[in-house]
């Protein structure tokens, strides 16, 4: 009695495997291109209305509920404007370079969270917006190595009006609007216009 000989695979069904293989490969390998432009424009929007409603002075609980409050905002807008960028371009949120943008963009932001409530605690507040610049531009910088060109320069700027917020906590609120306003109003208008949406 002969044993039976297994069915061979169908060539298109080796082919389909082949071409996914190739594909998500390829996907792994590029860059996150999902930045949302249009959403770091709202999140600059949003920022500079939190800078108005908060105040000059850097300064008390209000003061820092606002910004925390922008920043839930925020986080919500970059995510949304994420996804809508990748739906458009029919691409996966967390391929490849999306895990890779987001493993990288967390830990500063994690410590960013830690330090704040660290130097809220001991009335360190004027020291935040320094703080806050630096480490998201770090995590900028960071995320952006698996991203288009401009979203590490952006980090850069971020990180930049932090170092002078640092050393000059008496112009960390201006810096601050200027950063998280002015400068997601810039480079999302930029990426909005080169790397679509």
């Amino acid at each position: 009695m002969a044993t039976p000989r297994p069915q061979p695979v169908e060539l298109h069904t080796h082919a389909m495997d082949n071409l996914r293989y190739i594909r998500e490969t390829i996907e792994r390998a590029g860059s996150f291109t999902a930045v949302p432009g249009l959403g770091g424009v709202l999140m600059g929007s949003t920022a500079l209305a939190a800078a108005l409603v908060a105040g000059p002075a850097a300064r008390g609980t209000r003061w820092v509920a606002v910004w925390m409050a922008e920043a839930i905002l925020a986080a919500a807008i970059g995510v949304a404007g994420s996804a809508w960028k990748s739906h458009r371009a029919r691409l996966a949120l967390l391929s490849g370079p999306g895990r890779k943008f987001a493993a990288a963009f967390t830990p500063a932001m994690a410590a960013g969270a830690l330090l704040t409530a660290v130097l809220f605690q001991h009335g360190m507040t004027a020291l935040l917006p320094g703080l806050w610049l630096l480490l998201y531009g770090s995590a900028i910088v960071s995320g952006g190595s698996a991203s288009v060109r401009v979203v590490p320069l952006m980090g850069f700027c971020f990180m930049a009006a932090g170092a002078a917020a640092l050393l000059e906590p008496a112009a960390g609120c201006v810096l601050l609007a200027a950063g998280f306003g002015g400068l997601h109003i810039l480079f999302g208008t930029i990426i909005a216009v080169k790397y679509g949406g």
